[in-house]
């Protein structure tokens, strides 16, 4: 399947591109976007280009024919970002588009685990050289613990019966493959529910992935120390693709557009606290339909933008 960036005028016109700036994608995926980000540089624009997937590395420097801005490319998780613009001398960044979803190439792929469409191992890791799998988790975890990042992870309401489930089925044999999984899941969900909407593995799976690619600890300091980073006139944006991820974005970017943290009985502000951003999207933009019938992966897209102030 060929690479479908979602949102991709949305957040190419939202970065505002100087031809000459400095740029950072911190997941580039399947350089859909970053392509569009090089194409607005001159020869002195640079690109730097972050993923945890090696396979995303490589897809990218296979597609850089043609451009003629300065491209680098990492193998890192996003929350490494500063090491890597300090390891290149950068102080300040120009923009830098943030896109938190799994890339079409992973999902298609049956052996990464991350779809309960296609049989693979469960796996689902996003830098296959971590130790933690998914095959670990549902083996591994305590019931317990299998229910509560279920649910916080995706609001799945039957998280309990779910996770019941799996540790029944588990000490019959170890669970191996995401098909497997995705029919305990399924049999777990009332029989009135199974045919509502979305497949009923949908929220679990997504749970499992979260989980083993540790994806929103770190996410809140990280888009905090991306704002710090960017020059005046800079812009970020981000793409998140559940409401943790989203309410994660908002409250940085209400934070830093914020300014005065002083208690509200204090007639006049003496922390002395600015706001270091304007949020340019007070509420999200999502896509179009028509880009929802071309692309069905993006119906639950939200991006979100917001500029440094100088």
């Amino acid at each position: 399947m060929a690479h479908i960036p979602v949102l991709y005028k949305e957040c190419i016109d939202g970065l505002r591109i100087k031809p000459d700036g400095i740029y950072l994608d911190m997941t580039l995926g399947g350089f859909g976007h970053g392509r569009g980000i090089c194409e607005q540089l001159s020869s002195e624009g640079i690109y730097i280009g972050l993923d945890k997937d090696d396979e995303a590395l490589s897809r990218a420097k296979a597609l850089t024919g043609g451009l003629n801005n300065k491209i680098i490319l990492r193998q890192c998780d996003f929350s490494d970002f500063s090491n890597v613009l300090s390891e290149l001398g950068i102080n300040n960044i120009d923009g830098c588009l943030m896109d938190l979803g799994v890339s079409s190439f992973q999902l298609d792929d049956a052996q990464r685990g991350f779809s309960f469409l296609h049989d693979g191992p469960l796996d689902m890791r996003m830098n296959r050289s971590a130790s933690l799998t998914c095959e670990n988790v549902v083996n591994e975890y305590s019931e317990k613990k299998l229910a509560e990042i279920i649910y916080k992870y995706s609001d799945e309401k039957f998280a309990r019966q779910i996770a019941k489930a799996i540790i029944k089925a588990r000490t019959v044999k170890p669970l191996k493959t995401t098909l497997e999984l995705s029919e305990i899941i399924k049999n777990a969900i009332p029989l009135k529910y199974r045919f509502q909407g979305k497949n009923p593995a949908t929220r679990t799976f997504q749970a499992l992935r979260i989980e083993v690619n540790d994806e929103l600890s770190k996410l809140f300091e990280t888009i905090s120390s991306v704002i710090e980073r960017l020059s005046p006139g800079g812009r970020i944006a981000v793409i998140s693709f559940h409401s943790l991820e989203d309410r994660i974005v908002k409250e940085v970017f209400r934070e830093k557009a914020k300014g005065c943290i002083c208690p509200k009985d204090i007639p006049v502000c003496v922390c002395g606290v600015k706001p270091s951003i304007k949020i340019m999207t007070n509420s999200p933009i999502t896509p179009k339909e028509g880009e929802i019938s071309r692309n069905a992966r993006s119906r639950s897209a939200k991006l979100r933008i917001a500029e440094k102030l100088a």
